[in-house]
């Protein structure tokens, strides 16, 4: 099987989604924010027991990165994506692997033995979620993985990487390995910052990668995280924050650097190293409260169709609508998936 190449290269934490809806009483007894994404602290450990026995859970495949892999294989041809992280040896491991299969991702996963897959606890209030994670196995990635004969050559034979900013907790070295590799071949790398806390908490490991990203991609939360963590005047203008990040220093400057922010229902902007002062905005058409299941991987199903519609060849303008129509599928389903059969986005 390693013969075979995929274009598109993912690396992350798998995760498997533990989701429960009406949380109200859940965000208040573990102080969570209803639209948040935290790494579970102590206190909160009780909760993934706590709603299994409590609560009507759904269980979904989830890991920003993972669910990103996967929106970017529904847009590609078969054979096309490829993923990475590690898993236990365990069940929850086997559903992922189910989902991704469905989804047509292969997955070359490092396995644990005796450990246990992460898992996140997905916590719904109306139209918000609350993302509480703990990454088991997840965080015990090793770098050699990414040079074992299996894994190896698919790096070497991808044209795109793609890596959530959750890796950068444990895996920074992986990452630059990737990035800096993508960078020197002048391959694409892409990072999405995925969460405040980054920007906020691991900013010397963003900046240690950033110079070796073609596109970064992130929402208006991340996005202002990121302007406070590193001193900008503007803590708001998205515009200005992403002019920023396009202009910052650049290993390959033979591809100026894309960054792409979203903003739920709001307009998407873009802006480009090549003309950082001509933002780009995209309207966002809403889509009607009633038809709207679950908000919880909408951000990735962007960045898959981004991602994917990029691969494909398409223009920067096309693949932030392939991304806009991505997410808005996905919000009409629960968890981090997409209709089938497929519906061309292209």
């Amino acid at each position: 099987m390693a013969s075979q190449t995929y274009k598109l290269f993912c690396m992350g934490n798998p995760l498997l989604d533990v989701q429960v809806t009406n949380g109200e009483e859940l965000l208040k007894k573990y102080d969570l924010k209803a639209n948040d994404a935290i790494l579970a602290e102590e206190k909160h450990m009780p909760i993934y027991d706590e709603i299994v026995k409590n609560y009507k859970v759904t269980y979904v495949a989830g890991g920003a990165s993972q669910n990103a892999a996967r929106g970017a294989a529904y847009v590609l041809p078969p054979n096309s994506v490829v993923y990475t992280g590690c898993v236990g040896d365990d069940g929850l491991a086997d559903q992922l692997r189910a989902a991704n299969e469905l989804a047509g991702l292969r997955e070359v996963y490092q396995v644990k033995q005796g450990e246990k897959t992460g898992a996140c606890a997905v916590v719904l209030t109306g139209h918000d979620r609350s993302l509480v994670t703990t990454l088991r196995a997840a965080e015990k990635f090793d770098l050699s993985h990414l040079s074992s004969p299996v894994v190896a050559p698919l790096v070497d034979a991808a044209e795109f990487f793609y890596v959530e900013g959750f890796f950068l907790t444990h895996g920074t070295a992986s990452v630059l390995e990737l990035s800096k590799k993508a960078s020197t071949l002048s391959k694409v790398f892409a990072l999405n910052l995925s969460a405040p806390f980054i920007p906020q908490f691991f900013s010397a490991q963003l900046q240690s990668i950033l110079p070796y990203c073609d596109i970064i991609i992130a929402n208006e939360s991340e996005a202002e995280a990121y302007a406070a963590a590193s001193g900008l005047p503007d803590k708001t203008d998205l515009a200005a924050i992403a002019r920023a990040i396009a202009i910052s220093p650049k290993a390959n400057a033979s591809r100026p650097r894309t960054v792409i922010f979203t903003h739920g229902a709001e307009s998407t902007v873009m802006v480009s190293g090549a003309t950082p002062d001509s933002p780009k905005v995209f309207k966002v058409t809403a889509i009607p409260s009633e038809q709207i299941v679950d908000t919880n991987g909408a951000g990735d199903a962007f960045a898959g169709g981004f991602l994917g519609a990029f691969v494909a060849g398409k223009s920067l303008d096309d693949c932030v609508e392939v991304g806009h129509k991505m997410g808005a599928m996905c919000v009409k389903l629960i968890g981090p998936q997409f209709p089938f059969p497929k519906v061309s986005v292209l």
